[in-house]
């Protein structure tokens, strides 16, 4: 059977600025009609992101075989030349030369407080790429919504069980069009804010959201995570840190834990514990995908904090 994990997700480029002072201090509360100002940030770093790509990263580090479901711009070459030399499928990635790799751009001041804009480029013509068979699960995180709408209904056709991941896309779909996606889902993956607004756009309460997959991961940041599966509720702990250095990619590094342990048929508690562990070393970092991985230290962290091994 083949181990091959389907992610469709953006591939991006984040530009981060550091403005060293205090957003407050320059925006006016009642000047907001008229706003107009200007940062000066002598701090700038390029990283690479976008979720597919930052769940691809952390799920081929554990061992896993992903296949990213994109689409980049002409200067996309150089992110893919990366994502091959770590041995990550990139034959489903659509190149555009007329259109820029998405990308965000984020200030930051010193109160960790984000301004952000972001440019979406080839990702609005991912919806162009088609799922390849066999696989054994797949994953519909942050894409353009064509994409996301495309690869739902076909990894539902093909009877390959598929989360549910709609993050920040989750503003573009209407609550039918949620409805509809989790009947096709087998499991839904969503942070604490975005199971607020699922429960509000849908017109459904937590437990009906539940009870609609076979299984519900929900993410609280440093207060760990839930999984509801089959009526129950357990509750995976947050696996402690060194220190919290970059949050940036901490949720796409929990779900490439989270695939790696369904994908190795570990269950769904291992997965949710794998991915508590993920998101615990990315965060120790700077940048969604500049944090090593390796299978000893992760299987260390794990046994530390659970009490067992996850293989």
């Amino acid at each position: 059977m083949s181990k091959r994990v389907l992610i469709s997700g953006s591939v991006a480029y984040d530009t981060i600025m550091v403005f060293d002072g205090h957003f407050k201090d320059h925006i006016l509360p009642d000047r907001v009609h008229m706003l107009n100002v200007s940062f000066l940030t002598p701090r700038l770093t390029r990283q690479f992101g976008g979720c597919a790509a930052n769940i691809a990263y952390n799920l081929r580090a554990l061992g896993g075989s992903p296949t990213v479901l994109a689409a980049v711009g002409r200067d996309g070459a150089e992110y893919i030349a990366r994502l091959k030399a770590m041995d990550i499928d990139t034959s489903s990635i659509l190149s555009c030369d007329e259109l820029f790799t998405a990308q965000a751009f984020i200030t930051t001041d010193l109160a960790d407080n984000q301004i952000t804009a972001f440019h979406p480029g080839a990702m609005a013509r991912a919806h162009e790429v088609a799922a390849v068979f066999p696989s054994t699960w797949g994953i519909v995180a942050p894409n353009g919504k064509d994409a996301m709408l495309r690869h739902a209904k076909e990894l539902t056709e093909a009877g390959v069980p598929w989360i549910f991941d709609p993050g920040q896309a989750l503003p573009m779909f209407s609550g039918e069009e949620l409805t509809s996606l989790l009947k096709g889902a087998t499991a839904l993956a969503v942070n604490d804010y975005e199971c607020q607004l699922m429960v509000e756009k849908t017109g459904r309460a937590q437990a009906e959201l539940a009870e609609s997959v076979e299984a519900m991961i929900i993410t609280r940041g440093a207060q760990g995570s839930i999984l509801l599966q089959g009526g129950r509720r357990e509750e995976i702990a947050c696996v402690p840190i060194a220190s919290a250095v970059d949050p940036t990619g901490c949720g796409d590094a929990y779900r490439g834990g989270l695939l790696y342990g369904l994908a190795s048929d570990l269950g769904w508690s291992v997965a949710a514990r794998l991915g508590s562990v993920m998101g615990a070393i990315k965060i120790e970092q700077h940048g969604p995908q500049n944090h090593s991985i390796d299978r000893e230290s992760v299987a260390a962290r794990y046994r530390a904090v659970f009490g067992a091994m996850p293989w």
